[in-house]
C-alpha cells in the first residue's frame, strides 16, 4: 500500500511540502494513508496534482511541463518512489483523472478521434472448457483471511513450501549456531580473542580472521605449541621493547679554530715608535696609566693624583702611545676570551647519555663510554681555561708579545666517544625490532594454540559437516519446490494463452453501456466496437460513441464524464486488470454532473469495486460535499482503521494536504463549511500573509452562508437587504457593509476595476465579527451549536 506522500517539492501547487511536519493528529502522531482514503478539496485545490503523481507510477512518465518536479512516495515493502524509479515499485495501479481521460477518451478533446479499446474476456465454450481443467488442475491458492485452503498444484507447492521451510530453517539454525560460537570466540567481551591482544596480538580481531586461523589450525602440516613452549613464550611476551633511542648530534667544537685565533692574539707585536720607554718595561705602571688617561681625558686639565698641570705635550704622548692598533687588539682579546668561555659553557652539552634509554645490557658499556665522555669533557675545560688565562695576560701586558704554546686538543676523542655511542644505539634500536618481531611470532602461535583447542572443544570438524549436510537437505527441498512452482508457471502461462484466444473487445464496450444502462439508465447513449482493416490487411478494433444508433456527436460535459468514468470503470474488468486487485486513484469522477448522477457514481463505486472487494488500496477525490456525504456510506468508509479523511487547501499559490477537520468528516455539509471561514476570518491575525486567502473568499462565503441562514429565519422577505436589515436590526453600518461585501467581493460582474484594487482586510475581519455577534445575540443556542460542529469549545469563543 501507499503509505504517504514523503515530500512534494516543485509540482505545481505542491512546494516544500513535508508529510511528517504535516499530516499529525492531536497526539502529535503521524497519520499514514489507510486502504480506504477519501480527500476533499475546492477545485484548483490540487486533487488533480496529486492523481498525477500516482498516475506517473503506473504509466512510468511524468508531464515534462513540469520543471524540475520532486517527490517521494512512501511504498509498503519497497523503495520510496521519485522521478527517478517510477515504475520500480511493481504495484498494479489505475488512476481516473483527466488525463487518463485525454488519453483513452480522446473524442472528449477532439471530436474526430475515438476511444482506445480494450478487451476483457469473451466467450467460448470449448476452450473454458479447456482453461476449467487447467484451473482445476492448477487449484486454488490458500487464503486464510477467506478461510480457503489450498488445492490441486498449489496445495502441492503449500506442501513443498513447508518442506524447504522446514529444511532450510534446520540448516540456518545449525548455521547460526556455529556463528555464534565463533563470533563469541572471536569478539565477546571479555573473554574473546579480541578483547586479549597482548597475549594473541590483535585488537581488531573478527570472526573472518578466526576462519581463516581455523583453516591454518586443521591442515595437516599444523603442529600447535607444547605447554612448555606456551610458557616460553608467555615469557618472552613479559619483555617490553623500548621505544626507539634518537639520533644525538655529533660534536662540533672547533678547539683548532680557537686555538689559531688565541695564538695569533697572543703572539702578535705592537709597534713601538711613540711609545713612552718607561710605560713599556712596566706592564702595571701602563695599565695604571691607561686607566688614569681614560679618566681624565676631557674631563681634569690637573692630575687628581699628584694636582700637576698635564700639558697638551703629554697628552699628545699619551694619545701615540694607546694607540688604535692597541685598542683594536685589546677588543678582539675580549671578543675571544667571551667566545672561550661560551665554549666551556656550552661544552657540557655535547654527548649527553641517557643510558635509561637503553636496555639493560648495554648499560656497562655505556657506564664507561659516560666516564670517559666526562673526563674529556673536563680536559676540554682546562685547555679553554689555559687559553683564557694566556688571553688575559696578553690583555694585561698589551703592548708586549708573549709566547704561546698550543693547547691539547681533546675534541677527536669526543667525536670517537661519539661514534661509540651511535653504535651502541643502532644496536638497541635493532634490539627492539627483533624482540618486536619475536613478540608479534609468539602472540600468534599462542592464538592459533587456542584456535586450536577451541575447535577440538566445540568439535568443529562434526559440526561443520551436520550443516553442509542440512545445506544439501535444503537445497533438494528448495528444488522440488521450484519445480512445482515451474510447473504452476506453466499452467499459468497456457491459461493466460487460451484466455488471450477469449479476449473480446466488443464485451469491452458491452461492459461499458451495461454500466450507462443499469446505473445511469442512458439506453439511447452507448459504446459501440467497430472492426476496421489497417494499411497492411490487419484487422482492428475501434470504440464509438453513438446516441441512438448514430455516432453521436456535440457530447454535453455530464454526458462526457459520464461516459468516461463508466469506460475507466470497465476497464478495471480489462485482462490486464482483472483479479489483480490494483491501487486505484479516483479524482473528482462527478464533475458537471447532477445531484442524482451524483449518488449514481457513487452506487457504482459501491457495486463493482467495494462490494465485490476488488482493491488493494483506494483513493477517491471529490470538490462536492454531496459527494463526500455518499462516500461516507462506502463499506468501512466509518472504520478509522480503514478509512482516513483528508483535506486538500489552497492558500494563495500554495497547496497543502491536512487531516480533515472533524465538523467536515462528521457532518459533512456545506453550511458548516461555510461557518468555519466566517468564524476563521474573525479571528485570524491581519499580518498573517499565509491566511489571506480567508479574505479573498470571505465575500463568497458570506454570502452563500447567509442566504442558507436567513432564508430560514426570515422566509416572508423577499429582497436580501430586508434580510440583513432584520437580522443587523439597528446597526445599519454592519447591514450595509455585509450587503456591499456580498455584492463586491463575490462577484466581478460589472465592477472588473474591483479586481484591481486591492482587499480591504479589516473591514472583512470587522463584517465576519458583526455576523457571528448577531447570531450569538439572536440564537444563542443555535450559535453553540454551530461552533460545536467546527470543534470550537465554548469556553474558548469569547470575543
Amino acid at each position: 500500500m501507499i503509505k504517504k506522500f514523503k515530500r512534494i517539492n516543485n509540482l505545481a501547487v505542491f512546494q516544500n511540502f513535508d508529510w511528517n511536519s504535516t499530516i499529525r493528529d492531536k497526539g502529535n502522531n503521524v497519520v499514514l494513508f489507510k486502504p480506504i482514503n477519501i480527500f476533499y478539496g475546492r477545485n484548483y485545490s490540487g486533487k488533480t496534482t496529486l492523481s498525477r503523481i500516482v498516475r506517473a507510477l503506473e504509466t512510468g512518465n511524468l508531464s515534462d511541463k513540469y520543471e524540475n518536479p520532486q517527490f517521494e512516495v512512501n511504498i509498503t515493502g519497497v523503495a520510496d518512489s521519485t522521478p527517478n524509479n517510477l515504475t520500480e515499485h511493481g504495484k498494479k495501479i489505475r488512476v481516473f483523472n483527466e488525463d487518463f481521460v485525454k488519453a483513452n477518451l480522446r473524442f472528449i478533446v477532439n471530436p474526430d478521434e475515438g476511444i482506445a479499446p480494450f478487451a476483457i474476456i469473451g466467450g467460448n465454450a470449448t476452450i473454458e472448457s479447456e482453461i476449467q481443467e487447467l484451473k482445476n488442475e492448477l487449484g486454488k491458492k490458500e487464503n486464510i483471511e477467506e478461510e480457503i485452503d489450498a488445492s490441486g498444484f498449489y496445495l502441492e507447492l503449500k506442501n513443498a513450501s513447508e518442506m524447504a521451510k522446514t529444511a532450510l530453517q534446520a540448516f540456518q539454525k545449525a548455521n547460526k549456531s556455529l556463528s555464534d560460537q565463533l563470533s563469541s570466540k572471536a569478539t565477546n567481551n571479555p573473554n574473546g580473542i579480541k578483547y586479549k591482544s597482548e597475549k594473541y596480538g590483535d585488537q581488531n580481531y573478527n570472526i573472518n580472521k578466526l576462519k581463516k586461523d581455523i583453516e591454518t589450525v586443521l591442515e595437516a602440516s599444523f603442529q600447535p605449541l607444547t605447554d612448555d613452549e606456551v610458557t616460553q613464550k608467555l615469557n618472552l611476551l613479559q619483555e617490553r621493547a623500548n621505544p626507539d633511542i634518537p639520533e644525538i648530534s655529533k660534536p662540533n667544537l672547533y678547539i683548532e679554530t680557537l686555538n689559531l685565533k688565541a695564538k695569533e692574539l697572543i703572539t702578535k707585536p705592537i709597534s713601538s715608535s711613540d711609545k713612552i720607554d718607561e710605560l713599556l718595561k712596566d706592564a702595571i705602571l701602563n695599565r695604571w696609566v691607561k686607566e688614569g688617561r681614560q679618566l681624565h681625558k676631557d674631563k681634569y686639565e690637573q692630575c687628581s693624583f699628584c694636582g700637576n698641570h698635564i700639558s697638551q705635550e703629554r697628552w699628545k704622548e699619551l694619545d701615540s702611545h694607546f694607540d688604535k692598533e692597541s685598542e683594536k687588539l685589546e677588543k678582539k682579546i675580549d671578543l675571544l676570551i667571551s667566545e672561550t668561555k661560551n665554549s666551556i659553557q656550552n661544552i657540557d652539552s655535547e654527548l649527553q647519555i641517557n643510558k635509561n634509554m637503553f636496555y639493560s645490557k648495554f648499560h656497562s658499556v655505556l657506564d664507561t663510554l659516560i666516564t670517559n665522555r666526562q673526563h674529556t669533557i673536563n680536559n676540554l675545560k682546562i685547555e679553554l681555561n689555559i687559553v683564557i688565562e694566556k688571553l688575559q695576560d696578553r690583555k694585561d701586558d698589551l703592548l708586549n708579545p708573549k709566547i704561546y704554546n698550543d693547547i691539547t686538543d681533546y675534541s677527536q676523542q669526543l667525536e670517537d666517544y661519539w661514534t661509540s655511542f651511535e653504535t651502541l644505539r643502532t644496536q638497541a634500536n635493532e634490539y627492539s625490532n627483533s624482540l618486536g618481531s619475536e613478540q608479534t611470532k609468539a602472540k600468534r602461535l599462542l592464538r592459533l594454540r587456542e584456535v586450536s583447542d577451541f575447535t577440538t572443544n566445540i568439535q568443529y570438524g562434526f559440526i561443520t559437516a551436520n550443516i553442509q549436510s542440512l545445506k544439501a537437505a535444503s537445497d533438494v527441498e528448495t528444488q522440488n519446490k521450484q519445480v512445482v512452482e515451474e510447473k504452476i508457471k506453466q499452467l499459468i502461462s497456457q491459461i493466460e494463452d487460451k484466455e488471450s484466444l477469449m479476449k473480446d473487445e466488443e464485451k469491452g464496450a458491452l461492459k461499458v453501456n451495461e454500466y450507462l444502462n443499469n446505473f445511469f439508465g442512458h439506453d439511447f447513449l452507448s459504446l459501440q466496437a467497430l472492426e476496421e482493416t489497417d494499411d497492411f490487411g490487419s484487422k482492428k478494433i475501434k470504440f464509438e460513441i453513438v446516441r441512438n444508433g448514430i455516432k453521436a456527436h456535440h457530447l454535453s460535459e455530464g454526458e462526457s464524464s459520464l461516459i468516461a468514468f463508466c469506460y475507466f470503470m470497465a476497464k478495471l474488468e480489462d485482462v490486464e486488470t482483472k483479479g489483480s486487485k490494483p491501487i486505484i486513484w479516483i479524482d473528482d469522477p462527478i464533475s458537471s454532473l447532477d445531484s442524482n448522477h451524483i449518488f449514481f457514481v457513487y452506487s457504482l463505486i459501491n457495486a463493482e469495486i467495494f462490494s465485490k472487494h476488488e482493491f488493494e488500496q483506494i483513493f477517491i477525490s471529490t470538490h462536492s460535499l454531496d459527494f463526500l456525504k455518499y462516500l461516507k456510506r462506502l463499506p468501512s468508509a466509518l472504520n478509522k482503521n480503514q478509512c482516513s479523511y483528508f483535506l486538500i487547501s489552497r492558500e494563495n499559490e500554495i497547496s497543502k494536504i491536512n487531516i480533515m477537520p472533524s465538523y467536515l468528516k462528521d457532518y459533512v455539509t456545506e453550511f458548516n463549511f461555510l461557518f468555519h471561514q466566517i468564524y476563521k476570518c474573525s479571528i485570524v491575525d491581519a499580518e498573517d500573509e499565509n491566511q489571506h486567502n480567508l479574505y479573498y473568499n470571505f465575500g463568497n462565503n458570506a454570502r452563500k452562508f447567509l442566504e442558507a441562514f436567513l432564508y430560514y429565519k426570515y422566509p416572508n422577505a423577499s429582497k436580501d437587504i430586508e434580510k440583513l436589515t432584520k437580522f443587523f436590526g439597528n446597526n445599519r453600518q454592519a447591514s450595509t457593509m455585509t450587503d456591499r461585501i456580498n455584492n463586491e467581493f463575490s462577484h466581478l460582474e460589472g465592477l472588473f476595476e474591483r479586481s484591481m484594487t486591492p482587499i480591504d482586510i479589516p473591514e472583512m475581519k470587522k463584517t465576519a465579527k458583526f455576523i457571528l455577534d448577531k447570531i450569538k445575540e439572536k440564537d444563542n443556542e443555535q450559535y453553540d451549536a454551530l461552533l460545536l460542529s467546527i470543534g470550537i469549545e465554548m469556553k474558548n469563543t469569547s470575543q
